[in-house]
């Protein structure tokens, strides 16, 4: 058996900017101590909700150097380090590996996408080249792809290949997945909505959006002695989860970031502010729910 990376939440970690859109790797760091001291299990740096898909090269090495050297081995640190071009994915997942990172998350590619098989080429050469455990990345409304189960089957055969982060939506896709690959293969719940469903089918956790204001809430609705616990917290904060998502992410979770107080600035464009609507319903979900 493969060794898990982590057992619980995971947060898909913003990136904070300053007023001018620089990266504030002070915040970041603040951030970092206040998500671990709230109890979540992993630091996922540089994905979706971080906003890497604008940072270029060097701020995105400095991102995960920063988290690497602010969590100071008290959690794992996993690195984005996906792209649809596999010779900068395999570059960045070198540098990654470089200023310590524990692991590395791999998203399809985007744009160009591929076939299956071009899929199993992709991920098996990046693999191959970097000795870190590699967490896939399928989110379909992000990439226009999907990675298909029986293609799960072929590349958790390799030994660096240990977990993916499932945002495809597709319980039944994900239930057969899990089948096929037979337990070299952990599975992390890529929408807060469906922790409960996906730890249902076998799921270690969450690699979540829900923790970047609330680490606290989602340890709770993953930390359930029982089945119907889980389903039970999932439940009580399942509004809260949906109105995260009220636009394009990162825009809801960063407004009720700063609406918290917890001052993460803006995102970079092409992402806008959120609408005046979008901005009430994110403040009477944290209103309900506590955080404000």
């Amino acid at each position: 058996m493969k060794k898990t990376i982590f057992t619980g939440a995971g947060v898909a970690i913003v990136t904070p900017f300053n007023d001018d859109f620089s990266v504030n790797y002070d915040k970041l760091g603040e951030l970092i101590d206040w998500q671990i001291a709230n109890g979540t299990d992993a630091i996922i740096i540089c994905g979706t909700t971080g906003e890497a898909s604008t940072l270029d090269h060097d701020e995105h090495v400095a991102c995960i150097r920063t988290a690497v050297e602010k969590t100071a081995g008290r959690v794992p640190v996993i690195a984005g380090t996906g792209s649809n071009d596999t010779m900068y994915s395999l570059e960045l997942s070198q540098d990654a590996a470089n200023v310590g990172a524990d692991a590395l998350l791999q998203v399809t590619p985007y744009y160009n996408k591929t076939s299956q098989a071009g899929l199993a080429k992709h991920f098996l050469y990046v693999a191959e080249r970097v000795n870190l455990p590699m967490v896939l990345y399928n989110v379909p409304s992000r990439t226009g792809m999907s990675i298909a189960p029986e293609t799960y089957a072929e590349l958790c055969q390799h030994p660096n290949i240990v977990a993916t982060k499932e945002a495809s939506g597709d319980v039944s896709a994900i239930a057969k997945t899990m089948a096929l690959c037979g337990g070299e293969l952990d599975l992390y719940s890529g929408n807060d909505d469906q922790i409960a469903a996906l730890m249902g089918l076998g799921g270690k956790g969450v690699i979540s959006v829900l923790s970047n204001c609330a680490p606290a809430l989602c340890k709770e609705i993953v930390s359930g002695k029982t089945q119907a616990d889980i389903t039970a917290a999932q439940y009580k904060y399942l509004d809260l989860c949906n109105d995260l998502f009220c636009d394009v992410n990162p825009i809801p979770v960063k407004e009720a970031m700063n609406l918290m107080g917890l001052n993460v600035g803006p995102c970079r464009m092409p992402l806008a502010e959120i609408s005046a609507a979008g901005r009430e319903k994110v403040k009477a979900a944290l209103k309900k729910h506590g955080l404000i």
